[in-house]
């Protein structure tokens, strides 16, 4: 990688409170994400010279949001897509930048609105019309959940992970979102409330399936000198990968992601091992997802996932590896379809020591957020971004 991460910090981060936004614009939306990351460093527009955002950004990439928020003073600007990942991978280039010398102060926003807007499970600005590979898919109906649920299928026949395991994942999930007062679901449920919910696509039901919200948030990332200025508790960006998995014609292990390649990028760089982990914020687009990411990142063993998750382990304050503790996308938010930006919300706000008190972890010397972007039994790229505190 080029750059050196030490030297960036992330120093401000906003979370939009709407899941649903009716009557309110997507630019407007990035615009209040965007001033609302700033006011929590106490930076302004005026001291932003990178920005960063994906196909979510009405008006051609950066060209027309940029003068929309008042970004007036950019030197760098940035419009990677990929997806739920794309967040991630906006950290590493503003890490990169600010390494350069090409940047000080990075913003990156994501703001979206398919519920108010109807748009199903699209993703704002990306046009799959002419994929190069839709000539072999017509007999297919495109929606990820089929994906998802032949990965859940393949990993319960290899491994005999069960429907009880995934549940598990979703069990978590709501009991950190009944504490999240902006959540989009904040009942707790247990395993059969998950395994009697209907079948959606076997074996996933309607509850191992992730919310869709409208919504977004943003992060500000800056240079050393100005991050010991501020007034915030510092989060540094230790490390970062990323990494793409193609279709290759069809010739592919659908039980393994990129975050194979990404998260072995990120902890080499932060110098970590899994084990030093205490928090992780994991894609959770559906429960398989979350499964899948902790084996490829290291965290559990290849086709033990289903007796990792399962019994409370992911649970702050019950298991030893709590994720998703704002309720994740499985409960909480999944703004535009692209749940990277929360994941680094989240994440940061454990690193801080700002997250509810009743799901704050004790130790968060060293926390991970990782996303996936695309469709994970298939083409897509992965992000791993390490924090640490202070």
């Amino acid at each position: 990688m080029l750059g050196d991460s030490t030297s960036s910090y992330i120093v401000g981060a906003f979370e939009h409170p709407t899941r649903r936004a009716d009557g309110v614009s997507t630019a407007r939306l990035h615009a209040e994400v965007a001033q609302g990351a700033l006011a929590d460093c106490g930076l302004s527009l005026d001291d932003v010279d990178g920005y960063f955002c994906g196909s979510d950004a009405p008006g051609h990439g950066p060209l027309l949001i940029a003068e929309y928020i008042g970004l007036r003073n950019l030197k760098y600007i940035d419009s990677t897509e990929t997806g739920g990942s794309s967040y991630l991978l906006h950290v590493e280039h503003a890490v990169q930048a600010i390494a350069q010398g090409r940047c000080n102060v990075a913003l990156i926003t994501m703001a979206d609105r398919p519920i108010a807007g109807n748009a199903g499970h699209s993703i704002a600005g990306v046009d799959f019309s002419a994929s190069p590979d839709l000539p072999f898919m017509p007999p297919v109906p495109f929606a990820p959940v089929y994906g998802y649920a032949m990965v859940a299928k393949r990993h319960m026949h290899e491994f005999g992970t069960t429907s009880e395991q995934l549940a598990w994942v979703k069990v978590a999930a709501s009991h950190h979102a009944q504490h999240n007062e902006n959540a989009r679901l904040r009942q707790v449920v247990d395993v059969e409330d998950v395994l009697n919910s209907p079948m959606v696509a076997d074996p996933l039901h309607r509850l191992d399936c992730c919310v869709v919200t409208d919504g977004g948030g943003a992060i500000v990332i800056a240079r050393k000198e100005i991050a010991e200025s501020l007034n915030r508790p510092r989060v540094r960006v230790a490390g970062t990968g990323s990494a793409l998995h193609h279709n290759n014609g069809g010739w592919f292990d659908p039980l393994t992601s990129a975050g194979v390649a990404s998260g072995r990028t990120a902890f080499e760089e932060a110098g970590v091992t899994p084990r030093d982990i205490r928090y992780a914020s994991i894609y959770d687009s559906f429960t398989i997802t979350v499964l899948i990411q902790l084996e490829d990142l290291g965290f559990c063993d290849k086709g033990t996932g289903g007796r990792f998750v399962a019994d409370g382990n992911l649970i702050s304050g019950v298991g030893r590896m709590p994720i998703n503790t704002d309720g994740g996308g499985l409960c909480n938010n999944h703004p535009g379809n692209k749940g990277g930006m929360t994941k680094l919300l989240e994440a940061v706000r454990q690193c801080r020591g700002e997250a509810h008190p009743e799901v704050q972890v004790k130790n968060h010397d060293w926390v991970l957020a990782h996303g996936t972007g695309g469709i994970m039994p298939g083409a897509h790229a992965a992000g791993t971004v390490i924090l640490a505190a202070g």
